[in-house]
């Protein structure tokens, strides 16, 4: 089944349909390396990698989430995630508690610097909408395009 928009096989010829600067994958890899090196600098003065950093936008967004909801938040699994959260407790950017209603859950909660780090944090988004050099429309944009993107294939590795 092949539409006006589905890729075919002769739409490029065969050498350059395999070469790398034309593959999807890897222009979206290496866009996500590039936002890492971006992103490193500065979460550097705050002492954050990227995953923490993510970790606090999901909860300055919903604060008092168990470690399940943030890991379908972020698409990271408990393995991933609880070292993370240790290191953030360490910190002291987050508190992590038994839910008293059920001890399987771990409730995770911004402490008061990790709440008060959000109004300093502002400034990373503005560091790297000049980083990369796009209008917010055109941001906007571009990150609908990957949702729907990451939506399409979520649905094809479900068929």
């Amino acid at each position: 089944m092949t539409g006006d928009n589905d890729m075919r096989k002769d739409d490029l010829k065969e050498g350059d349909a395999l070469a790398l600067g034309q593959q999807l994958c890897f222009a979206v890899y290496s866009v996500a390396h590039a936002f890492n090196r971006t992103y490193k600098p500065l979460l550097d003065k705050f002492g954050l990698t990227y995953p923490q950093y993510l970790v606090l936008l999901a909860l300055w967004q919903q604060d008092r989430m168990t470690v399940k909801g943030i890991g379908e938040a972020l698409g990271l699994d408990s393995g991933t995630l609880s070292p993370l959260l240790k290191r953030l407790e360490t910190a002291g950017f987050v508190s992590r508690i038994r839910d008293k209603s059920d001890e399987r859950q771990v409730i995770v909660t911004l402490t008061q610097k990790g709440a008060g780090l959000k109004a300093e944090a502002f400034g990373i988004l503005t560091e790297i909408g000049k980083a990369m050099g796009c209008s917010m429309a055109e941001a906007a944009a571009l990150r609908s395009a990957l949702h729907d993107l990451n939506h399409q294939l979520g649905e094809n590795q479900q068929s």
